[in-house]
């Protein structure tokens, strides 16, 4: 006898992709064919351990902070180069970074949680920058793992940013823009304080 699998319900977010932004970013693009509507493909969270790369108790706060934001357990990332004026071998010693790459439900469910619960508990928030690179791809850097509500005061005694990246299947920064506007992301208002 088989066991029979049981799916979890799609993401909200996901659900909505399909369902309806789609249509609309179709429609509000002026696009010949679905295809060429913008989609989420992954996002990276990566924390850089900078100086504190020896500080054992440093890199486990930031493993446990990925860990527990993403729901993914979190890859060290090795130098690609040798730079003589940061003391950086190629390949050799502490990480320089840890990173999670999220796809599929994660991806979604760890957006919802982003725009919906921690951004609005950034203090004084304005709303997030508006710079796209070339290719439609967005960045966005949080100054303090605080926010995310899934970790304990103990959790962020030992404070560190984070830089969530969204790559985004597009093809202009415009149309990447009204991708992220669809599922929350309050950009900040043109002209004024961000």
């Amino acid at each position: 006898m088989t066991k029979a699998k049981t799916t979890s319900p799609a993401p909200r977010l996901k659900a909505l992709y399909k369902d309806t932004y789609r249509k609309e970013l179709q429609a509000e693009l002026k696009l010949e064919n679905v295809h060429q509507v913008p989609k989420l493909e992954k996002i990276v969270v990566s924390v850089g351990t900078g100086k504190s790369k020896d500080d054992k108790r440093h890199l486990e706060a930031v493993k446990n902070t990925l860990t527990k934001v993403t729901g993914q357990a979190p890859v060290e990332r090795q130098a690609k180069k040798s730079i003589a004026s940061f003391k950086i071998r190629a390949g050799m010693g502490a990480p320089i970074g840890i990173m999670v790459t999220l796809r599929g439900n994660r991806m979604y469910e760890f957006l919802d949680r982003l725009v919906n619960v921690a951004l609005p508990r950034v203090r004084d928030f304005h709303g997030v920058g508006v710079k796209f690179d070339k290719t439609g791809n967005y960045n966005l850097g949080i100054v303090e793992q605080s926010i995310f509500p899934e970790l304990t005061f103990e959790e962020t005694q030992v404070t560190h940013g984070m830089q969530i990246t969204f790559v985004i299947d597009g093809e202009e920064p415009e149309h990447s823009r009204s991708l992220l506007e669809k599922f929350g992301l309050p950009f900040a208002k043109e002209g004024g304080r961000r």
